[in-house]
């Protein structure tokens, strides 16, 4: 299956406000990034801004957090939201991917801090450079524009963690 075309991936990462998500055509080429709002984060809401992007972009891969690994710290309301966006497209034809953050630790290194996967992911891409957040101070809030880094990772470990990654 030389020369055959990698799959395109969407990758989302919800937050408090919204999404981040990355459009990825393999794990070298960034098509697209940025942060959706959703006004009151209500699910029906979510998960139609997830379906403009998936209208927009026509990925072939929907890769998504494995809420349900031990390793997640994902609250109720966010494995709700994710767990509805994977039933939405049941059925369309889109693939959906789970990545758990073990794997992210697995891809990036076992002790990679949530910021050190950022830097990677940004120097991986240059174009997100001007995107990353400064160092979160103890009191500091997280940035929502780190979810676009977020979701960058789980793009760049589904194409390294599948057989896809080897074409």
């Amino acid at each position: 299956m030389e020369g055959q075309a990698l799959p395109r991936v969407l990758a989302i990462d919800p937050t408090s406000r919204g999404f981040g998500f990355v459009v990825l055509e393999g794990p070298a080429t960034l098509v697209d990034w940025g942060v959706r709002s959703v006004p009151g984060n209500h699910q029906r809401t979510f998960v139609g801004k997830v379906r403009e992007i998936i209208v927009l972009y026509q990925p072939d891969v929907l890769v998504l957090e494995d809420c349900n690994a031990p390793s997640t710290r994902r609250r109720h309301r966010v494995r709700k939201l994710i767990d509805e966006v994977v039933c939405t497209v049941k059925g369309t034809g889109l693939n959906t991917y789970r990545v758990s953050v073990r794997d992210v630790r697995v891809l990036f290194g076992s002790n990679a801090a949530k910021e050190r996967v950022a830097t990677t992911v940004a120097e991986h891409f240059p174009e997100l450079a001007p995107r990353l957040p400064p160092k979160r101070k103890i009191y500091m809030s997280e940035a929502e524009r780190m979810a676009i880094f977020d979701a960058a990772a789980f793009g760049l470990t589904y194409y390294f963690r599948t057989d896809v990654g080897d074409r």
